[in-house]
């Protein structure tokens, strides 16, 4: 299989990834930004707002808006800081904690369907040529990053 049928398999899958999770993410009121602050909150716990946008790797103004609708629509809650006066901590609500649990069981289930009728070594092999390939993506896009900063440092 040539490179190039790999990579027009994986913008498919991508693709069809895409549009389903807009399509969830819409049917309960979400985004895709503000599903990764509930995940991420769902998976550490509370955060301050300063963590968050760590985390999320997005300024401090953005995770601002994004608790905001998040509050605004009941999802997410602020609580004062137990030891630090000037920081507030972000909760999940029971709303929440109740689609975060939903969702990260449909990602279970999901994961297991994809799989479903594999057996273990293909399994391995497939994760293994996956996670290749994702590297390799990674340092490419870096390389060629790095490129076009070498050629128009001021971009």
């Amino acid at each position: 299989m040539s490179g190039t049928k790999i990579l027009d398999t994986l913008l498919a899958i991508t693709m069809v990834l895409q549009s389903d999770q807009e399509r969830e993410l819409d049917r309960r009121g979400l985004t895709g930004p503000r599903t990764h602050l509930l995940w991420v909150l769902f998976h550490d716990g509370p955060a301050t707002q300063v963590q968050l946008a760590e985390a999320l790797a997005v300024t401090p103004r953005n995770v601002t808006t994004l608790v905001d609708a998040l509050e605004a629509t009941g999802f997410a809650r602020r609580e004062p800081h137990p030891t630090d006066r000037r920081a507030v901590l972000v909760h999940l609500t029971e709303r929440g904690v109740a689609i975060m649990e939903s969702m990260d069981r449909e990602h279970t289930e999901l994961g297991a369907a994809l799989i479903d009728g594999l057996d273990a070594a293909t399994v391995s092999a497939a994760q293994h040529a996956l996670d290749h390939v994702h590297t390799r993506l990674a340092q490419l896009i870096a390389e060629h990053e790095q490129r076009l900063h070498d050629e128009d440092p001021h971009r």
